[in-house]
Formats: C-alpha cells, sequence, structure tokens
C-alpha cells in the first residue's frame, strides 16, 4: 500500500507541474527558432507546456510552493488556478485556440512558412503542440517580437 501510495504521489507530482518554476532561466528564448523546434518536435513537451505556462503569467514561488496565478487573465485563474498540461489535455488547448485572435490564427504559415502536418504523421499530440505554437507566435506578434 505504501509503495502504491508513493506511485501515485509521483505521478500527481509529474503530471500536476507542482515541480516547475516556470523562470526564464529555465525555458529557452522565445523566438521563431524555438517555436520552430516546437513544430518539429525536438523541443520536450514538458518545455512546450512550460513556455506557454510562463508567457500565460503563470509563476512558482518555490519557497511557498506554491503557483502565483496574479499574472494571468481572469478567465484563465478561475479556470485553470494551476498552469494545465497542453499537449496531454484538449480542453485547456481549446481554450488557448480560442483566445489566438483572428488575424493572427494563420501566423505559422505567414510568418513561419509551416503548412501544416502530413495525413498520417500527426495525431492530437502535434495538433496541441502546433496550436501552442501558433499562441506563442500570436504572443509575439502582439508583442511586437515577430521577426518579418
Amino acid at each position: 500500500m505504501l509503495a502504491n501510495s508513493f506511485v501515485n504521489e509521483a505521478l500527481y507530482n509529474l503530471f500536476s507541474f507542482n515541480h516547475l518554476t516556470c523562470t526564464m532561466d529555465d525555458l529557452p528564448p522565445l523566438n521563431t527558432d524555438t517555436i520552430l523546434a516546437i513544430l518539429n518536435n525536438t523541443i520536450a513537451d514538458q518545455t512546450v507546456n512550460d513556455l506557454v505556462a510562463y508567457y500565460l503569467g503563470y509563476r512558482y514561488d518555490a519557497t511557498q510552493k506554491i503557483w502565483d496565478n496574479s499574472l494571468v487573465k481572469e478567465d484563465w485563474q478561475q479556470e485553470y488556478p494551476q498552469p494545465p498540461d497542453f499537449i496531454s489535455n484538449r480542453p485547456p488547448t481549446v481554450k488557448l485556440t480560442r483566445s489566438i485572435p483572428a488575424e493572427n490564427k494563420q501566423l505559422l504559415k505567414e510568418k513561419l512558412k509551416f503548412q501544416g502536418y502530413k495525413i498520417g504523421e500527426f495525431g492530437p499530440r502535434q495538433t496541441r503542440r502546433a496550436t501552442a505554437a501558433n499562441w506563442l507566435l500570436s504572443y509575439l506578434e502582439i508583442h511586437g517580437e515577430v521577426e518579418s
């Protein structure tokens, strides 16, 4: 029973993001190279989640061992007091998609010439990574940081 409890706690910590710090020091720079690496699957899912969480405004207070979501927009705070796993779960990715302004929905194609994935080489995971990449590129565009 004790071993089972330990495994459950380990799994909870692994998938609940409680172990993350979401500091800029731990993340790759947010630029088009990083976004292309997300699309090309050369950055770990966890790092993609961390990037999105960070730019949504989530910060982990390691001293108090709690998430600070005071920088997160209120609608995200209410639904997700802690950062969700965007790659493993559909609902937060749908919310992420809906939060991309209409004029930025095609940025991957327009700015990075990303043509999408071919049939047979993508599934929900790749689709969610592409959504995260598009949201991050939209973030850069809104903040005037995308190279033309």
